[in-house]
């Protein structure tokens, strides 16, 4: 196939290094997430958690690798959960290997871990790694004082997601985040306002923890995963329950599920205020501080989107991510090194994909703007520009391609705005 792009833009496909295919609660179809992922220039995920189930997800996998769907290339990546996730609990290492070879032979790319006993965590993480598997973790604060970022890394761990147990790894003057008395940690929005704190009380900039940290990160080899988009809302509320995508893109199941409740995960704003969003954009500087002067030491940053919670729809969240990385003193460049060869080698295939170089899979995506210039353009409802004819919206991804299959972005932009709009009625009626 020859395509005629004089005028246009061509950059590799996007890889999301934490991604969750959305269940029944939040999406009216896999195929809805697939079309706003593609429709974005995403054509490779870590799918972390496999919420879903993890034949499942390896089934999606497959049937993507083979051509049979539209979606990204899926890495998926099941959850080690600390308790009885699977047919027994995971508590020590006889428990641990067991659970992580199951898992290997059902097609696990990867694990992802939480809070497992450290004894668990540290065995399964052996056994990872033994299998030539990926590893990701969510250091649950629950855990951090036993086993914080900086530890699991020195066990091998592949990558950090979030921020979690990094502002542990630099504590000096304190060996637990200080908390209030009445702290519950199941209660949402008492976890998610305090979560600014540990930035706040842990070392300063520039300090002898600080770089200590960086440089055993760098030496180590870890990957940062922040998933800074996925917070934000923390810092504003108003901005992320009124991203002007909403209307079109977020399907009725989803927007339901991101309002206030006690039952959803993420679901924590009925009562977000002034002083929680200033604790907020303080922890964001120093968060973000932190990862760029890992960034400029030569420590390898992804991008990572989370969305499907805290009013981040697919798509559009990976493209607000490269915006914050960008936020935090990454060249325009170096954001699109973070999504696309970074992330490939994270998932282990940059010798495949994540770089337009010859002998590489076709996975690339063609653009009419200059995302360099303005990340904006990425977004697939476009950006809004004041041109001689008025004001319109330009940009969004043209065409993404996929192991060399070629698909129209905007009409599966168009799709997913179709489906949106039937659930609405369906709703409704």
């Amino acid at each position: 196939m020859e395509m005629e792009l004089a005028g246009h833009y061509l950059m590799p496909g996007f890889c999301d290094s934490h991604a969750h295919i959305a269940n029944w609660n939040q999406a009216p179809s896999a195929q809805y997430v697939y079309n706003l992922w593609l429709g974005h220039g995403v054509t490779s995920i870590r799918e972390l958690g496999c919420f879903n189930g993890l034949d499942w997800s390896v089934r999606e996998a497959e049937r993507s690798e083979r051509g049979e769907i539209a979606a990204p290339r899926i890495h998926p990546y099941p959850a080690f959960q600390p308790g009885p996730a699977g047919p027994s609990p995971i508590v020590d290492a006889e428990d641990a290997r067991a659970w992580v070879y199951d898992v290997a032979e059902r097609g696990a790319a990867g694990v992802k871990f939480f809070a497992p006993t450290p004894e668990a965590f540290k065995t399964g993480l052996a056994e990872v790694n033994r299998l030539g598997l990926g590893s990701a973790c969510h250091h649950d604060q629950r855990r951090a004082s036993q086993v914080h970022a900086l530890q699991s890394a020195r066990w091998g761990l592949s990558s950090i997601e979030h921020w979690y147990g990094m502002p542990e790894a630099m504590f000096r003057d304190r060996t637990v985040q200080h908390v209030g008395p009445g702290y519950n940690h199941n209660d949402e929005p008492q976890r998610f306002e305090q979560g600014a704190h540990l930035w706040l009380q842990t070392a300063e900039r520039g300090s002898p923890a600080w770089q200590e940290t960086l440089d055993e990160f760098l030496q180590l080899g870890t990957t940062l995963s922040p998933t800074f988009n996925i917070y934000i809302g923390s810092r504003d509320a108003a901005r992320v329950r009124n991203a002007e995508w909403h209307q079109d893109f977020t399907a009725p199941q989803l927007w339901d599920f991101f309002q206030p409740s006690p039952e959803n995960h993420g679901s924590y704003m009925g009562n977000w205020g002034t002083e929680q969003e200033v604790s907020w954009r303080h922890a964001y500087q120093k968060w973000m501080a932190f990862v760029s002067d890992y960034k400029n030491l030569g420590g390898r940053v992804t991008a990572g989107s989370d969305s499907g919670f805290i009013y981040k729809i697919y798509g559009f969240g990976f493209i607000e991510e490269l915006e914050l990385l960008r936020e935090a003193g990454f060249h325009p460049l170096e954001v699109i090194r973070a999504a696309t060869l970074h992330g490939a080698a994270l998932m282990g295939i940059d010798d495949q994909v994540g770089s337009v170089e010859a002998g590489k899979r076709a996975d690339l995506q063609i653009l009419s703007e200059n995302p360099l210039e303005n990340l904006k353009v990425l977004y697939g409802n476009g950006h809004l520009r004041l041109t001689e004819d008025g004001l319109r919206r330009v940009g969004g991804v043209d065409h993404v391609i996929r192991n060399g299959i070629v698909f129209d972005a905007v009409q599966l932009r168009e799709d997913v705005k179709r489906e949106v709009e039937t659930q609405r009625d369906e709703s409704i009626g």
